[in-house]
């Protein structure tokens, strides 16, 4: 029976039979004497404010207990809040008599809260595996230097983070020896991956995993938009200044031929400001045709595409970025563009790829004409367009597609098959589709807010220990939530797991005890 336990019972024959003798209370509650004497005293000490007397019952000692490693579970373990301020937030709530609130005594139950997270992620990943339902893995690989290097490999559908491992290199080596561990524990394989190019990336999906290495088109667009975006802005904003300048010539003007001379001169820069302002929408335009392009369905028509027209399109799409560059006579960037213009027909080749998934679907369902069509025209691209817009966060690319999205959705509400299916059927159907238009990614930006994320960690702990990284891992895929609920993990393995949070909590049976004071200290020389 441990301190906790004794009090409560101490507590509670008291509450019973009032004050009595300590023999009495040892007689009744089975302890001996000496600790009752010991612990009454505790709860004098501890009875020094109105609530005090709550935290002593069996109720009052379970809520602070939730209180205690709820706040070390979100603020010190998930937030990176210090000991240091934590404890002064529990002196703050007058708990250092009812609980050991020393950064010290914290940092203890934080160790044991990091156990458990472990041992209890562990626990259930196996069961996952064991099942048999893990999903093969559209990876994003990518490396983030904090205070040592750490490579960083997750599933990018689910969000699900594979692996994340502390690393002296970046080499093909490494992350060969690392990956094929993981796979081989998780039982799965990797469908293709999504890097910034680098060359031991391409080498890990072309050579090692033998599959298809995709270019991150967030890492494409913004080598362009590295080249001409700061030249299109800073010639708009001249434009402006040179307006604003002009119009406080005119303001001054007295005399009448100075003032049409200034007249013109605003108009003249007011005209220089529509073009900086119309050059500006063409050269938003050219990007917002360029992300629009890379999809499996076309923009104006949800027509399936192939990667050939895709690459077409891509190409005369950076041309005319090029032609509008030398029309306005900005910077040339020719080896940045050559290094777009070679990604292209790798971001393309994933349209192919994607669609050759969908047919290894369908294959075994052996759909007529009719079926095919539906299937092609009106499920697969009502379902994408529908993903597409609710994770488009640019309203003018949003509207394109939700314009798209409308039109498909009537022809798919009008198709006889749709109107003739049974409600349990279609549902089935569209649990597919909505499970198939995921697996066309073609950026790695998840995998850039995980390090953006472990950055932010690195700077509030002043250094991340090292034991805490596979705790970080473990709460992002076990307890982080989507609107809807479910965890990277509860998506990866196709399962529902416990609270996390919740199972934690189970594992501690007990907090510290709070420290010993003494109410007045003399100080000699």
């Amino acid at each position: 029976m441990g301190f906790w336990d004794k009090s409560l019972r101490i507590f509670k024959c008291l509450c019973a039979y009032g004050k009595q003798s300590v023999r009495h209370i040892a007689h009744k509650t089975g302890v001996s004497k000496s600790s009752v004497h010991r612990l009454q005293q505790a709860m004098e000490r501890r009875d020094r404010h109105p609530e005090s007397w709550w935290w002593e019952t069996e109720e009052g000692r379970h809520w602070l207990t939730r209180l205690v490693v709820a706040t070390l579970y979100t603020f010190g373990l998930k937030r990176g809040v210090g000991m240091d301020t934590l404890s002064e937030f529990f002196a703050r709530l007058r708990l250092e008599t009812q609980v050991g609130c020393s950064p010290s005594a914290l940092r203890g139950v934080m160790e044991a809260l990091a156990v458990a997270i472990v041992e209890t992620a562990g626990a259930w990943e196996q069961d996952g595996v064991a099942a048999g339902e893990v999903r093969d893995i559209i990876g994003a690989v990518d490396e983030t230097f904090l205070e040592q290097m750490m490579l960083v490999f997750q599933d990018v559908p689910t969000g699900y983070i594979v692996q994340e491992e502390v690393a002296d290199d970046r080499t093909y080596a490494t992350w060969k020896a690392l990956v094929d561990e993981r796979l081989k524990t998780l039982g799965t394989s990797v469908l293709y991956l999504v890097s910034d190019r680098a060359k031991a990336l391409i080498q890990l999906a072309e050579k090692g995993l033998e599959c298809l290495s995709m270019p991150d088109f967030f890492h494409l667009v913004h080598e362009i938009v590295k080249s001409y975006a700061l030249a299109v802005g800073r010639r708009f904003s001249q434009a402006h200044k040179d307006l604003a300048q002009a119009e406080a010539v005119l303001e001054s003007c007295s005399g009448l031929a100075q003032g049409a001379e200034a007249k013109a001169e605003v108009e003249a820069k007011r005209a220089e400001v529509q073009r900086g302002e119309e050059m500006q929408r063409t050269y938003r335009h050219h990007l917002e045709t360029l992300s629009l392009t890379l999809h499996p369905f076309g923009i104006s028509d949800s027509a399936p595409q192939t990667s050939a027209q895709v690459e077409s399109r891509l190409h005369a799409e950076v041309e005319a970025i090029e032609a509008f560059a030398r029309r306005h006579q900005l910077p040339a960037h020719h080896d940045a563009m050559n290094k777009v213009r070679r990604q292209l027909p790798a971001l393309a080749a994933l349209v192919d790829f994607w669609w050759q998934g969908v047919r290894q679907d369908l294959e075994p369902f052996v759909l007529s004409a009719r079926w095919q069509q539906w299937v092609h025209a009106c499920l697969l691209p009502m379902m994408y367009w529908h993903a597409q817009v609710s994770r488009t966060r640019c309203r003018r690319r949003k509207a394109k597609m939700q314009e798209a999205l409308e039109e498909v959705r009537s022809a798919f509400e009008r198709h006889a098959i749709t109107q003739r299916l049974a409600p349990q059927v279609l549902a089935a159907w569209t649990a597919w589709a909505t499970d198939r238009v995921k697996a066309f990614q073609r950026a790695s930006s998840a995998v850039e807010g995980r390090n953006g994320y472990l950055s932010q960690m690195h700077h509030n702990h002043r250094g991340l220990p090292k034991q805490r990284y596979k705790v970080w891992t473990i709460l992002h895929n076990f307890d982080c939530r989507a609107s809807d609920g479910t965890t990277p993990a509860s998506r990866f393995f196709r399962r529902t797991f416990p609270d996390l949070f919740e199972t934690v909590l189970s594992h501690i049976e007990a907090l510290p005890q709070p420290r010993r004071r003494k109410h007045q200290v003399a100080l000699s020389h």
